[in-house]
């Protein structure tokens, strides 16, 4: 069994890697705003946050993270790892109150998102001005978590019976 999970969380690591990538290259332009993406690889962190547990989780997204950061500069790969590890303690946080659906930790986990993002610009660039982005990022974190979330939903429910052996929360 542990065999089968190492697998499927080595799966789950090379499709969000691969989901990043693409939404960096390809997909940066869809909202006219080249930093404003949909998040595509924390769906796989909430499908691993839900059929496997926090550990897992988490290891899948920093190693996203440290990976993908290979691929960009130092101030990228600051910029995800603060709003990654934000969004985790979020999404974490609504999770665990058990009255949030899978839909509201996504959610949750995009404000978590902007805010570490914002927090780390302003520390890298020694300016607080930036913080007048984050009502537009609160803004849009809403729409792309509901989206987000909501592929998540699907997938989990999807995969719980017929890939893994744990039972959606």
């Amino acid at each position: 069994m542990q065999t089968r999970r190492l697998v499927f969380l080595a799966i789950f690591l090379a499709v969000s890697i691969v989901l990043n990538l693409v939404e960096r290259i390809a997909l940066g332009g869809i909202t006219g705003l080249p930093w404003v993406r949909l998040g595509l690889a924390n769906i796989v962190v909430l499908i691993t946050l839900y059929l496997y547990d926090t550990r897992d989780a988490f290891t899948v997204l920093l190693l996203r993270i440290v990976v993908v950061g290979f691929f960009t500069n130092v101030t990228a790969f600051l910029l995800s790892l603060s709003g990654g590890v934000l969004a985790f303690a979020m999404m974490l946080l609504f999770k665990r109150l058990r009255t949030f659906s899978i839909v509201s930790v996504s959610v949750g986990g995009a404000f978590g998102h902007a805010v570490g993002q914002v927090g780390m610009a302003i520390f890298l660039l020694g300016t607080q001005e930036i913080v007048f982005l984050l009502p537009l990022f609160m803004t849009l974190s809403v729409p792309t978590g509901i989206f987000t979330g909501l592929v998540a939903r699907k997938l989990v429910h999807l995969m719980q019976d017929h890939l893994v052996p744990y039972k959606y929360e």
